[in-house]
């Protein structure tokens, strides 16, 4: 794909996503901690999982006083079955925890400290960082990884990789929506395996790196 191809890319697939539902972290935007923990439940599970185990949890502690007062116990039984839920309660104890005491209970709005949190990762300081504080970033899943490289627009062996290329060459302006768009189209359309390349409305400009058999 020609660099500046990526221009109408996101032109076209920003009138096509509508038609899809939101990503699940998508629906827990209203502060950054909601964000947060949101974004942790999400990893490894399946958007429907990640919704329905969010709204149990925050309807009975959404902030990091109130996780912490939990015991590991309680928020392993109101987020199952997401993906590694014992891991993920106490993941969520000890990164209250550490909001509280090192950050005066509010979650950082930069990545570098985002990173120090315990299990927070890129891909997740950088939804936390976009979706929650509007800041420039690049968040990159296994969506955002597998279409940029599918497009040609990048090539890179693993997502952090990824998100450094996409950094050196992806216009700023389309930083923050890219995670969206790529996430949306690939759970819908740009699948894994046997992607939907003759109703693909992008088709024109992907060079299908990688696709061997497609629909």
């Amino acid at each position: 794909m020609r660099d500046r191809d990526i221009h109408q890319v996101v032109r076209v697939l920003r009138t096509v996503v509508h038609q899809w539902p939101v990503p699940a972290v998508g629906h827990y935007a209203g502060t950054p901690f909601t964000t947060l923990v949101s974004c942790i439940l999400s990893l490894r599970t399946q958007d429907r999982t990640t919704v329905e185990a969010s709204n149990r949890l925050f309807a009975v502690a959404d902030t990091p006083e109130a996780i912490v007062r939990l015991p590991a116990g309680r928020i392993e039984r109101l987020i199952y079955p997401v993906s590694f839920y014992r891991v993920k309660a106490r993941t969520l104890r000890e990164i209250s925890r550490e909001v509280m005491e090192r950050f005066g209970g509010e979650v950082p709005d930069t990545l570098d400290e985002l990173l120090t949190l315990k299990g927070v990762g890129r891909k997740t300081a950088n939804i936390v960082v976009t979706l929650a504080f509007g800041k420039p970033g690049i968040a990159v899943d296994t969506h955002v990884h597998r279409i940029a490289n599918r497009l040609g627009y990048v090539s890179s062996r693993h997502a952090d990789e990824t998100e450094l290329r996409l950094r050196e060459k992806l216009p700023r302006r389309y930083w923050i929506v890219l995670n969206d768009l790529l996430v949306a189209f690939g759970q819908n359309l740009c699948k894994p395996t046997s992607p939907h390349c003759s109703i693909c409305p992008i088709e024109k400009y992907c060079e299908r790196v990688g696709v061997d058999r497609s629909r």
